[in-house]
């Protein structure tokens, strides 16, 4: 008699904990997001994260690629040229919303996982502390996207996604240039 109390009790007790450990591979938001849209949406607008999203007007586009020519190199400026949008969501973590940094990078290493990204080779500017990812087909770069955090905010997280057409030697000299370009649109 016992035992017929005892099961259906420790039954409903692991599936608890199976529910509360899908919960928690779910990443710090819950349930993980399965593409780079959905990650953005998911975080937009809570405590401790900021997003900004550029799209390649005329104007700004030639702003970039006149910098790019004094900062040197082609391959920085048909890069730049090759943009279409690009999209930045940070978290620096504040008393309000505790948000394990961990969590975050898990959950969009799942994503880049998702969308077959690849990792950028080893030849990547050894200056830049962004793991970044490509997706396309060859040495043709559809999107790009690069991982790491802020220079100045511990335990902080950062998450770039640039559409447009690169060869990989672009997304390396444009990799190169991110972390001024995260602090720049920065918190």
């Amino acid at each position: 008699m016992l035992k017929r109390v005892i099961a259906p009790f420790s039954s409903f007790f692991l599936l608890g904990l199976l529910l509360l450990a899908g919960c928690r591979a779910g990443g710090p938001g819950g349930a993980p997001a399965r593409t780079m849209a959905a990650f953005f949406n998911k975080y937009d607008g809570q405590p401790g994260f900021h997003t900004t999203q550029w799209s390649a007007d005329l104007l700004q586009r030639l702003a970039l690629v006149r910098a790019a020519k004094l900062l040197g190199g082609s391959e920085l400026t048909d890069g730049i040229t090759g943009i279409r949008s690009a999209r930045f969501i940070s978290f620096v973590p504040t008393a309000a919303a505790q948000v394990a940094q961990q969590g975050l990078r898990s959950e969009a290493a799942g994503v880049l996982q998702s969308e077959k990204y690849t990792a950028l080779s080893a030849g990547a500017p050894a200056a830049s502390s962004y793991q970044v990812s490509t997706r396309g087909s060859g040495d043709k770069v559809s999107e790009f996207a690069a991982v790491g955090q802020l220079p100045d905010a511990a335990n902080s997280f950062v998450l770039v996604s640039v559409q447009g057409n690169f060869t990989q030697a672009q997304v390396q000299a444009l990799s190169k240039y991110l972390p001024a370009l995260v602090q720049a649109t920065g918190k």
